[in-house]
């Protein structure tokens, strides 16, 4: 049996977000962008939210899991301030 691909199913169930140059088909891939964007806001509230509420728990699972989230949201940031700095006019 094939392996569920999480990423695949989201980019199924939300549709197309690239736009063609063609204002219909982009006005619907406009919306899904938007339903998109919704999607990663929440998830990261979460994992933030995870790297927060934990962050000074004394259990190693709980420590552990605040760890992971709080560095996989500095990895990110950096990731997104290198790219927000080469797309400036």
């Amino acid at each position: 049996m094939e392996e569920i691909n999480i990423y695949e199913v989201v980019k199924k169930l939300v549709g197309e977000i690239n736009p063609v140059g063609e204002t219909n088909a982009d006005n619907k891939r406009f919306e899904n962008l938007k339903v998109m964007t919704e999607l990663v806001d929440e998830l990261l509230m979460d994992i933030n939210d995870i790297g927060f509420r934990y962050r000074n728990n004394c259990q190693f699972s709980m420590k552990r899991a605040s760890n992971f989230a709080k560095k996989f949201l500095a990895e990110e940031m950096l990731i997104l301030k290198d790219n927000a700095d080469n797309m400036k006019d």
